[in-house]
């Protein structure tokens, strides 16, 4: 475990440095929202935790169990939803599941009109959580539903804005926390069963190291922080 936490410091850029204490409570956090599904991890894996309060705006890796306490791997600021625009959603807050049930693609790394490349650099992978309910950032603000992804974005104009709310309700992060998390399957644990039994899953890349902890569950938190904590990373 401690190997991972070092290649996460020496891999993922840019990092943010949590005080013990703060993590302590994203560890609650997270342990309630695991005790209010009934989900009881008897296994130890890695689990994705991001905080999108406006002022936070933070991903944090944990490896633990029922029996094992949470450990933090690392940090490091994402975007989430921006609320105010057309089909822009609110972030929904929740645990959410990664399989099989939505596969994972990659990006084509194409621009779009106005040159960005929406899902980051060709072959970044973009983590599927399906559809899932929503609350809309126009009009009424009513429930809808969008297709929550996690995935890398435009690394030259929009990267550097890692630490603020600016996507359609996706959550984005960074081209080597993406890479990290493609390469040592961190989300892959129902990819890793598939695997077992025989199939040949095309997403996943020849190169890739699996941690022998691989999860499945991304939650995200609102920490309701009323100002930017001096740890979290304001965008550049």
């Amino acid at each position: 475990m401690a190997a991972l936490s070092q290649a996460f410091e020496r891999e993922v850029r840019p990092l943010i440095q949590i005080p013990g204490a703060v993590v302590s409570g994203y560890r609650e956090r997270l342990q309630r929202q695991l005790l209010d599904l009934g989900l009881q991890l008897d296994v130890p894996q890695l689990l994705v935790l991001v905080d999108r309060n406006p002022k936070v705006q933070a991903l944090l890796i944990f490896w633990g169990s029922a029996t094992q306490p949470w450990q933090l791997i690392g940090a490091s600021p994402v975007s989430t939803g921006l609320p105010g625009r057309y089909e822009h959603f609110e972030t929904p807050l929740g645990v959410f599941e990664h399989s099989l049930f939505n596969p994972d693609f990659r990006a084509e790394g194409t621009k779009n009109d106005l040159g960005i490349r929406g899902y980051g650099r060709k072959g970044a992978r973009v983590f599927d959580f399906g559809w899932v309910p929503a609350t809309k950032g126009w009009g009424n603000h009513g429930l809808s539903v969008m297709r929550l992804q996690m995935h890398a974005t435009d690394p030259d104009f929009l990267e550097r804005r890692l630490g603020s709310a600016q996507s359609k309700g996706c959550i984005r992060i960074s081209a080597s926390l993406n890479e990290f998390m493609d390469r040592l399957g961190v989300l892959d644990q129902d990819y890793e069963e598939e695997l077992r039994s025989g199939r040949r899953l095309w997403v996943l890349r020849d190169d890739r190291r699996p941690s022998p902890w691989s999860g499945r569950y991304l939650i995200v938190i609102d920490s309701g922080a009323a100002a930017r904590p001096a740890w979290a990373l304001a965008p550049r």
